[in-house]
């Protein structure tokens, strides 16, 4: 097993977006653990913003010391808000919303980009939010393994409206740095959508070909990235 450096951040805490849960981040945990990093994984109930932080708040809760704290998607949010909790050095977007004071999902995604493509979102039920089974490779996971994908697809974890209408009163970025992984092949958030976040909140900025899924495709460099945000590379 190699070991980080004495100076680097050791802990580790991942935070999947909406309609997956935290199995997603397996491939990218087991590097990291490779590597010598304590890795949590938050399980979010993505029922509101509010439950989400929580959730998030009580794996920080546990961390022994200084942690980067990791958001893909809608974990984006999550991170933002839950990342002004004292043991949150540095904060890591991986294709991830990074809202600003005041801005929800709902608000960042009214303006899509001319051209863009539209997530396949089916209309809410019971107050919750689904993709489109046959529309999911396509939207969310297009470079993943299509078995992977089917599964990922029929396994997806209803994602609340109120999570999505979620309001950040406080975003942790203004006052902890943060690196940012923009998928230049993303058909749920925009690239240049995830260009203008990361440059917004002052972000190191990687660039990778991939999917909205990309942590699970890509984590190799979605690892790269958690690293530099632990020795303060950028």
């Amino acid at each position: 097993m190699v070991v980080i450096m004495n100076s680097s951040i050791k802990n580790v805490v991942l935070v999947h977006g909406g309609f997956v849960d935290g199995s997603g981040w397996e491939k990218v945990y087991g590097i990291l653990r490779g590597k010598g990093f304590h890795v949590s994984i938050v399980q979010n109930p993505t029922t509101s913003l509010a439950d989400d932080v929580a959730a998030t708040n009580r794996v920080l809760d546990q961390q022994d010391g200084p942690t980067v704290l990791v958001g893909h998607s809608y974990g984006g949010v999550v991170i933002t808000e839950a990342g002004n909790h004292p043991k949150v050095a540095s904060l890591a977007y991986i294709a991830a919303f990074a809202p600003d004071e005041g801005e929800s999902v709902a608000a960042l995604i009214a303006n899509p980009p001319p051209g863009a493509a539209v997530p396949p979102i089916l209309p809410p039920r019971d107050g919750f939010l689904l993709l489109d089974r046959a529309k999911f490779a396509e939207s969310f996971a297009g470079d993943l393994d299509p078995k992977l994908a089917e599964f990922r697809a029929n396994s997806q974890v209803p994602w609340g409206v109120a999570a999505l209408e979620g309001k950040v009163t406080k975003p942790a970025w203004r006052g902890k740095s943060s690196w940012y992984l923009v998928s230049t092949e993303d058909r749920m958030i925009p690239p240049p959508a995830q260009q203008m976040m990361s440059k917004r909140i002052g972000a190191s900025v990687s660039e990778v070909k991939g999917s909205h899924a990309i942590y699970e495709s890509q984590p190799a460099a979605v690892a790269t990235v958690i690293e530099n945000a632990s020795r303060g590379i950028r």
